[in-house]
Formats: C-alpha cells, structure tokens, sequence
C-alpha cells in the first residue's frame, strides 16, 4: 500500500516499509529509505535510485507487474536476463532492450510496434543488417538509415515518399550520382542537391521553378552560364 504525505507542500509517493520484503535487510543496511530511495514506491525517481543502490535485486522485478519498474530494473539485468523481456508488452521496456542489447541481436527488435524502439534499432544495428529497415513504415525509421547506409546503397532511397529522407540522401549521395536528382519534386531536396552538384552539372538548375534553388545554383555555376540567366524574374 502506498502512503502520501499529507504536508500540503509535499506530495512525496511512500510506501510502507512493514509490506516492503526488504526491510529487515536493504533497510536497516541503509541502502534504501522511503519516501527517497525506494522500490516500491510508485515513483520512477525513486525506484531508479533504488536499484542503483542495489543493483543485484534488478533480476527479482524483470517480472514485475509495474511497467516502470520493469523498465527500471531492465537498465542493470544481465544481458541474459534482458533477453527474457523481448517480448514485454509495454514498449518502454522494449526501449531499454533497444539501447542495451548487443547490436548483433538487435535484428529481433527491427519489427517492433514502437516506432521508437525501431528508431533505437536502426541507429544501433550493424551495417549487415540496416537496410532491412530502408522500407519501414515510418519515415523517422528510414531517415537513420540513410544517415547510417554507406553512400554507394543509398540509390533506393532516392524515390522515398518523405522529403526529410530524400534531404539525407541528397546530402549523402556520390555527388557523380546527384543528377538523378535534380528533377525531384521538393524544391528543399533539389535546393540540397543545387548545393552539392558538381559545379559542370548545377546548371540544370537554372531554371529549376524555385528561385532559392537557382539562387544556390548561380552561385556555383561557372560564368558562362551565369550569364544566361541576367533576365530571371528573381531580384535575388
């Protein structure tokens, strides 16, 4: 049973030490003390500072019928043990598995439901196995990977739907592949590309719609191809 102090100016979670099975000895060795230090607390601060004090009781709640203090006990089990809560039902659980497994084991996680567990994953994972995240559903997913996928493999991601992983591929691509980019829809995208084309090549973008994409590529053609656009519409 949880008390709460009835001071008005402190509403500290409690918890009664004569229910708590570690008051004859964590207790009285003075490694927990409620109200601050506690495990059965209902308070994330609390429990995180217990099992920083006693790291070992970590492996007695991996089961724990509290998601918080699964969570919590799951940043100190053994690998082993984390490996028994792969398939915990609430996602925050999941989450610490995401960051502490080894990144050779984190294929198990690539399917997860959680969009931030799978961000985890795909920021973790070993480059074998990274571009079996290139077709996730959410465009965060994808986004670490076309900041992670060796230039070379990133072709497939040139057509993605989201502008922001097209943005990543543009900055990332071979600059000798970048052409096959110059008629992207998104002007934010071909803006990118006018910025790392070759100088020989940007003039394709000259007349691109968008004025801040011929005002990037102006800058960086060379001088016989500035000269044919001394009329654009553009004051810039």
């Amino acid at each position: 049973m949880i008390e709460v102090s009835k001071d008005d100016e402190d509403l500290t979670p409690r918890a009664r030490c004569r229910d708590c099975p570690h008051r004859l000895d964590r207790l009285q060795a003075g490694r927990c003390e409620p109200g601050d230090t506690c495990v059965r607390a209902m308070s994330g601060r609390q429990i995180e500072r217990f099992f920083r004090e006693n790291p070992d009781l970590a492996e007695d709640y991996r089961g724990d019928g509290f998601w918080e203090r699964r969570a919590i006990a799951a940043r100190y089990l053994s690998q082993r043990r984390l490996r028994e809560l792969l398939h915990d039902p609430d996602e925050v659980v999941r989450r610490v598995l995401a960051y502490r497994l080894p990144e050779t084991e984190l294929v198990k996680l690539m399917d997860d439901p959680d969009r931030e567990v799978r961000i985890t994953v795909a920021d973790r994972i070993g480059l074998e196995h990274l571009e079996g995240l290139a077709e996730d559903s959410d465009y965060l997913v994808r986004q670490y990977v076309a900041r992670r996928l060796s230039p070379g493999r990133l072709f497939r991601m040139m057509l993605d739907d989201d502008r922001e992983v097209r943005k990543t591929v543009a900055q990332r691509l071979p600059v000798e592949s970048l052409m096959m980019m110059t008629r992207d829809g998104d002007a934010d995208v071909r803006r990118v590309v006018a910025e790392r084309i070759a100088p020989e090549e940007v003039s394709v973008l000259l007349s691109d719609e968008d004025w801040r994409v011929r005002l990037t590529a102006v800058s960086r053609a060379p001088l016989e191809f500035v000269r044919g656009v001394l009329e654009d519409e553009d004051p810039d």
